[in-house]
């Protein structure tokens, strides 16, 4: 290896205790994608690749800073989202050779694609995608001027004022957190584990229902950067806990255990690509492992995996996007995981034109039993159950209403004329928020124009064609639907007419 920043890296994570294969992966720069890990042998079925101590990795748990501070660091919400481990990558970065982390910060990104740094005129681009709205920036800036900076000033021996203008700046905030969104992993306690600070029933009470605890200590569990759901694995494979794509990742952001956040060094060397994963992050008690899923040839990248995001997701968590060949019934190339979003206020605002009666009693109910105000269209090209349901609510007539009220219970999603004609309604109305059409996203990413754009403004044009090419689909078939509806009703009218039984003959 000839970057020798990652040669010193290597000799960091050795020095601490980490134990790397080196004649199996090596770390090699991709020009345009960072660094990632290749094969540099042939890598067998279930082989370690390398093993992380639990205690190199980097979280609210491992460092010493939320001991450090005491009862300030909960009275001052730094228990709370991502602040306090932004907090502690921060401080321990300021420590140089102090932390123990410091060979690792050193192979850190120093930079970012990701909207959250882009400027308004390559945001205006993203108009009409779930993206902007999701980058963040506002709430983000409010934790850092309400929160960590006034723990930063009420502790200088800990915060130095010499060190505050390089290391706490709300510019390094940024950066850190977007190294948590883009590299971090979700490491759940192990039962019985011990936090410096923390009793044993304090711990014990932390466990989730998903966690180590349900796995038999002699079988490793999947550590992934995403939402975990147990599955049974076949004989002789490790047990694990496969990742779900993150379909709607600022509510698990806002649910999961700040603690289980963490940054893995090594491990988040690997890149990921849809559906290429080969290798995965298995935890045992005392040690993380990323062992090979299938056999990984020589010259071969090692991928872990994201769990197959949306590109909206990629790009705001990542900077990048997928583009792969789509499945039918949507062709040509993109990302078969991608998602848009339809709102349920421009569903009321479409289906309000077609009733006489005022739906907000029925929108406020809806919100409370079923909690969904945003409807996810697929690749399929399907209308969500949910979708179809909120629907015909709010289509009912007072006395039905009346009765969906009383029973507490959703309308069954039935698909009927006046639903197809309402979501068609709905989904052109959605096509009319972005702000260039199908054909021409379409132009602007043919060879002899897409190398004019700039690498932001053709991620761009990638994830809102994405979008428009799933409302499109569904549009296709919805259509469909409806004159399928009609058909029959046509046909068996002029079968009727020729056999004397249609209005004319009885009149």
């Amino acid at each position: 290896m000839t970057d020798s920043l990652v040669v010193d890296f290597v000799s960091w994570f050795s020095a601490q205790h980490g134990v790397l294969d080196t004649a199996k992966m090596g770390i090699v720069a991709f020009p345009g994608h960072g660094r990632g890990a290749i094969a540099l042998k042939d890598i067998p079925e279930y082989h370690t690749i390398f093993s992380i101590p639990r205690g190199l990795t980097l979280s609210t748990r491992t460092s010493t800073l939320p001991t450090l501070m005491g009862e300030a660091w909960k009275e001052g919400g730094l228990d709370e989202g991502w602040v306090g481990l932004i907090l502690c990558m921060m401080w321990e970065e300021s420590r140089g050779a102090d932390s123990k982390w410091s060979g690792y910060f050193s192979v850190l990104p120093e930079k970012f694609d990701t909207p959250m740094f882009w400027g308004e005129d390559d945001l205006r681009e993203l108009q009409g995608t779930a993206v902007v709205d999701k980058v963040g920036r506002d709430d983000a800036e409010r934790d850092y001027h309400e929160k960590l900076i006034p723990a930063v000033k009420s502790r200088p021996d800990l915060f130095p004022e010499d060190k505050l203008e390089r290391y706490f700046s709300l510019e390094r905030y940024h950066l850190n957190g977007s190294r948590i969104l883009s590299r971090s992993f979700h490491v759940e306690k192990w039962p019985g584990e011990h936090t410096e600070g923390e009793s044993d029933e304090e711990g014990a009470n932390e466990v989730g229902e998903d966690s180590a605890m349900d796995i038999d200590p002699q079988e490793p569990s999947a550590v992934v950067p995403e939402e975990a759901v147990h599955e049974e694995a076949p004989p002789d494979e490790p047990e694990e806990l496969h990742a779900e794509g993150r379909e709607d990742d600022s509510d698990d952001e806002d649910r999961e255990d700040p603690a289980d956040v963490a940054m893995v060094p090594m491990a988040d060397m690997l890149n990921a690509r849809f559906e290429s994963e080969n290798a995965k992050l298995f935890y045992e008690e005392h040690e993380l492992k990323m062992v090979s899923t299938k056999l990984i040839k020589a010259g071969e990248q090692i991928w872990n995996t994201y769990g197959d995001p949306p590109n909206s997701d990629l790009l705001r968590r990542y900077g990048h996007v997928d583009m792969v060949p789509l499945r039918p019934p949507l062709s040509g190339m993109g990302n078969p995981s991608d998602v848009v979003e339809v709102r349920a206020d421009l569903v009321v605002s479409v289906a309000s034109n077609k009733v006489k009666y005022d739906l907000q009693e029925r929108v406020d109910w809806w919100l409370e039993e079923a909690d969904d105000d945003v409807f996810v269209l697929r690749t399929d090209c399907e209308l969500p159950e949910e979708f179809v349901s909120f629907e015909r609510l709010l289509l009912q007539s007072k006395d039905e209403w009346e009765k969906t009220a009383k029973k507490s219970k959703l309308p069954k999603p039935k698909v009927d004329k006046d639903v197809l004609t309402i979501a068609i309604d709905v989904l052109e109305a959605r096509l009319k928020e972005y702000p260039t059409s199908i054909q021409e996203d379409e132009k602007l990413l043919e060879p002899g124009s897409v190398e004019q754009l700039s690498v932001n403004k053709k991620n761009a044009v990638v994830v809102r064609l994405g979008e428009k090419r799933i409302l499109q689909g569904t549009l296709k078939q919805l259509r469909s639907m409806v004159a399928a509806l009609a058909g029959p009703s046509k046909k068996r009218g002029r079968e009727d007419e020729k056999s004397g039984k249609g209005k004319k003959a009885r009149k």
